[in-house]
């Protein structure tokens, strides 16, 4: 019965936003409401289930995404894309566009959270789109299916590095068969894959799209790098910095400190806005004005992600995860397969990739405890490959493109979906061809 309730839910929210064209906010806020009816859930405790959801998904990504939309609106606005993207087509030639995009999303993704990554480089996309007049999704595919390998693979991630202590696996060797199930999986889905999308046509949101500028009046490339790979930098060098420090070091503390997300780019976003802006001329007043039109396009993506997070909420406070957990544990199959499997059906239901992957590692822990001959570290692989499986209208990840990339329904179910579904489909294939191997 649980698992039919979930079922209906996801109908009743495609239904919502596909059929009839209401507001996804109020589709999800519909839907969550209607889950928790029919999971049985006491009707004074719905409301603060959708609450709490809301209030858990974004008090994490608010401030990120808000700061990572105005500085991509500096970005774009200043010529800094339009010079990088410049230069990597310039370095790689239109022909391998989409593979350079692919390598940037993946070294990129290894030190950032996958949200904040999004948010950092579709401006650069958008950039490279309009110059090359080849078509939005085409190129943004191989990026965020990169984006997506790391986030499900590969520690320092929440969900991998997660898993590896729960399992008694190595981290180093769970990120070296990462990179080698990652590598393959994002070619296969990033540039490999995006040359079936060319069809499909996009106009991305005017905030991340830049007017194009002559070349004597952009900034330098030393400096657009510079500026753009900042976040970057500083989230790589803190990541690799702070666990050699002792933990009552002061440096330690610091690096803590300026190596949040939410630091990271509110430092950024200082530093862009003197050396991009007020440095090369731009008034205070102006750049003011475009972050605030920046925060306007935004609020459509924030009320999204809040209804997703209301749903995913409803559906674990109800218990529904382990029922479906429960169901599946006694399935005679490949303990990785059943990894694999149990982390998808959850992912499907919940939508949070990092839940998913959670939930089927607390299932599985026991029986890979218990069992020397399954090998932990591709059991984490496994867990990650299916919490990435099929994508669709309860994950926060699939409107944050829809709404980006300015698609309908079914464009962002032919593109991003599949997308997501080759990257834990292949994730998978390659766990257990290693499994034979090693």
């Amino acid at each position: 019965m649980a698992i039919f309730s979930v079922v209906l839910c996801i109908l009743l929210l495609v239904l919502l936003t596909a059929r009839w064209n209401i507001n996804p906010f109020i589709a999800f806020l519909l839907t969550a409401i209607c889950g928790g009816v029919l999971l049985g859930m006491p009707l004074a405790n719905i409301p603060d289930s959708i609450e709490k959801g809301m209030g858990s998904i974004l008090g994490s990504l608010t401030a990120i995404i808000c700061l990572g939309a105005m500085f991509g609106k500096l970005i774009a606005d200043s010529g800094a894309a339009q010079k990088i993207s410049a230069v990597l087509i310039s370095f790689c030639g239109e022909k391998y566009i989409t593979w350079a995009l692919m390598l940037t999303g993946f070294f990129v993704g290894i030190p950032l959270f996958y949200n904040v990554g999004f948010v950092l480089l579709v401006p650069l996309v958008f950039s490279v789109a309009y110059q090359t007049k080849l078509p939005a999704v085409y190129l943004g595919i191989p990026l965020l299916a990169a984006l997506s390998v790391t986030h499900g693979f590969l520690p320092p991630h929440p969900s991998p590095t997660a898993l590896v202590p729960q399992f008694h696996a190595d981290i180093g060797l769970t990120l070296i068969y990462g990179l080698m199930v990652g590598l393959p999986t994002m070619a296969i889905a990033g540039p490999i894959f995006s040359r079936w999308l060319k069809q499909i046509h996009s106009e991305p949101l005017s905030t991340f799209t830049s007017v194009f500028m002559s070349e004597t009046d952009l900034p330098s490339a030393s400096k657009s790098f510079a500026v753009a790979l900042l976040p970057v930098l500083m989230l790589t060098v803190s990541s690799l910095i702070v666990p050699l420090l002792p933990s009552t070091s002061l440096f330690k503390s610091l690096l803590v400190f300026v190596g949040n997300p939410l630091m990271v780019m509110f430092i950024a976003l200082a530093v862009a806005s003197y050396s991009l802006g007020i440095a090369s001329g731009t008034s205070l007043k102006v750049l003011m004005q475009s972050y605030t039109q920046a925060l306007k396009d935004i609020s459509v993506i924030l009320l999204i992600i809040a209804g997703a997070g209301a749903l995913k909420q409803v559906f674990m406070d109800s218990g529904v995860s382990d029922v479906i957990a429960a169901s599946l544990k006694n399935i005679p199959l490949n303990p990785l397969l059943l990894g694999w499997l149990i982390a998808l059906m959850i992912r499907v239901s919940l939508g949070s990739a990092t839940v998913a992957g959670l939930t089927a590692a607390g299932i599985m822990a026991p029986l890979v405890l218990a069992n020397p001959a399954i090998n932990p570290n591709l059991m984490v692989l496994a867990i990650g490959a299916g919490s990435l499986m099929c994508s669709h209208v309860n994950d926060s990840g699939f409107w944050m493109y829809k709404e980006y990339f300015n698609l309908s329904l079914k464009q962002t179910f032919a593109s991003w979906s599949v997308m997501e579904t080759v990257v834990g489909t292949c994730g998978l294939i390659g766990v257990l061809l290693l499994d034979m191997l090693v």
